[in-house]
C-alpha cells in the first residue's frame, strides 16, 4: 500500500513528466536513423521543438522537487539544493555540445556569459521590479549578498578576463588550466562550507514582510535552524529521500536528450547563419527559465534575500563549477576551451557587476534598481545581434 507521503510526492503531474521524458528518450532511440544528417528542415525543426519542450517540462519537474526540498530544509540549504540542480542541468547541456559534432570552442564562454547577463540583469531586474512595485523597498542581508558579489567578481575575472591576458588565443594553456581549476573549485568549496556553516545567518531573510512557511526550519529562527537541520533531515527522511530520488530520475531524461538537442541545434543555427553566441544563450534560457519563475514568485512574496540566494547563488555555482568542468573536459579530450570574452561583453559584464554592487549596497532594493538592470539586459541583447 502506498503511503500518504509517497502519494503526495508521486502526483499525476510528476508521473506525466516522467512518462513524457522517458518516452521521448525511447522515441528518439527508435527514430535515430531518421535524424542522421542531412535532416530535412521540417523534421529538424519539429524534432528540436519536441526535445526542447521535453527538456523544459522535465526541468520544471526538477525545480518543483528541488523547491519542495528547499522549503523543507530552509535557507541557505534549500536554495543551494535548487541552484545545484539547475547548474547540473547546465553542465550536462554544455558538455553535450562540447562532445558533439562540430567546433564548439566558445560554447562554455557563451553559455556562462549569457547566464551571467540573464541572471544578474534579466531575472534580478524583473524580480526587483515586481517586488518593488508590489511591496516598495525591500530589505536584504547585505553581508550575504556582498559575499556572493565578491565571489562573482573573482570567478568572472578568472573565467573571462585572465585567459585573454595570460593565455593563448583566448584559452588557458595546459599548464595554466590545472591551477585555475584547483583555485576555482577551492574557492567555491570554501564558500559552500562557510555558507552552510558559521555564516549561514548571512543568507537568511531580514525583511519582516518575508514570512517563511510554518513548517520550514527558518520559521523557528536562526539559532533553532542551526540546531535542527540534522533533526529535520532525520524527521523527514522518507519525504526527502523520495523527492531526491524523483529529482534524479527526472534529470536523467535531460541528460540523455541533451546530445540530440546539441546536434540538431548546431545544424539548425548553422543553416540560418545565426550568431555563434546564440547557441549558448539558448542553453542558458532553457536551463534558467524555471528558476527565473521561482525568483519572481519569491520577489512577489517579499522574499528578496531568497531572490539573491537563488540568483546570485546560482551564478556563483555556475561559474565556480561549469568553468572547471569544461576545462577538465578540454584536458581529457584535447579540445581548446576559449574563455576570453570580447571587449564589448567585458564592458557589459563590468558595468553589470558595478551596478549589482551599487544595487545591493543599499539597505533596501527598489523597483528603480530593477528597471536599471532590465535596460542593461536589453543593451546586451542589442550587442549580441550587432
Amino acid at each position: 500500500m502506498v503511503s500518504p507521503t509517497a502519494r503526495s510526492i508521486l502526483t499525476r503531474p510528476a508521473i506525466v513528466r516522467l512518462a513524457v521524458g522517458w518516452g521521448a528518450v525511447l522515441g528518439l532511440l527508435l527514430a535515430g536513423p531518421l535524424l542522421e544528417p542531412p535532416v530535412s528542415a521540417p523534421l529538424l525543426v519539429g524534432a528540436l521543438v519536441l526535445i526542447i519542450g521535453v527538456i523544459l517540462l522535465c526541468s520544471f519537474g526538477v525545480v518543483h522537487e528541488a523547491e519542495h526540498l528547499a522549503r523543507r530544509l530552509g535557507d541557505p540549504y534549500g536554495s543551494l539544493v535548487l541552484t545545484l540542480s539547475i547548474v547540473l542541468i547546465e553542465v550536462v547541456l554544455i558538455s553535450a555540445v562540447m562532445l558533439g559534432p562540430g567546433e564548439h570552442a566558445t560554447i562554455a564562454r557563451d553559455s556562462v556569459m549569457a547566464v551571467s547577463m540573464i541572471i544578474l540583469n534579466a531575472v534580478i531586474g524583473l524580480s526587483l521590479l515586481a517586488g518593488g512595485l508590489e511591496h516598495g523597498g525591500l530589505g536584504h542581508n547585505r553581508t550575504g549578498t556582498s559575499a556572493y558579489l565578491g565571489m562573482l567578481i573573482v570567478l568572472a575575472s578568472l573565467a573571462f578576463v585572465l585567459p585573454a591576458l595570460i593565455g593563448k588565443a583566448g584559452a588557458y594553456t595546459r599548464g595554466q588550466e590545472i591551477p585555475i581549476i584547483v583555485l576555482a573549485l577551492g574557492l567555491y568549496g570554501f564558500f559552500l562550507v562557510r555558507q552552510m556553516g558559521r555564516q549561514a545567518d548571512d543568507f537568511r531573510e531580514v525583511d519582516p514582510r518575508a514570512a517563511p512557511p510554518a513548517d520550514s526550519p527558518a520559521a523557528a529562527g536562526p539559532a533553532a535552524e542551526r540546531q535542527s537541520i540534522t533533526a529535520v533531515i532525520a524527521g523527514h527522511r522518507t519525504e526527502l529521500g523520495l523527492r531526491l530520488g524523483l529529482l534524479v530520475v527526472t534529470v536523467l531524461p535531460i541528460v540523455l536528450l541533451s546530445h540530440d538537442m546539441a546536434t540538431l541545434l548546431d545544424d539548425g543555427l548553422g543553416r540560418v547563419g545565426a550568431p555563434v553566441a546564440l547557441s549558448g544563450i539558448l542553453i542558458a534560457m532553457i536551463v534558467f527559465l524555471p528558476e527565473s519563475i521561482t525568483s519572481v514568485r519569491a520577489a512577489l512574496n517579499g522574499e528578496i534575500q531568497r531572490v539573491s540566494n537563488l540568483c546570485h547563488g546560482a551564478l556563483v555555482s555556475t561559474v565556480g563549477l561549469t568553468i572547471p568542468a569544461v576545462l577538465v573536459i578540454g584536458l581529457l579530450t584535447g579540445q581548446a576551451v576559449v574563455l576570453a570574452e570580447t571587449p564589448v561583453n567585458l564592458m557589459l559584464l563590468g558595468v553589470t557587476l558595478l551596478l549589482s554592487v551599487s544595487t545591493f549596497a543599499a539597505k533596501q532594493v527598489t523597483a528603480m534598481h530593477g528597471a536599471a538592470h532590465l535596460v542593461l539586459f536589453a543593451v546586451y541583447g542589442i550587442a549580441v545581434f550587432s
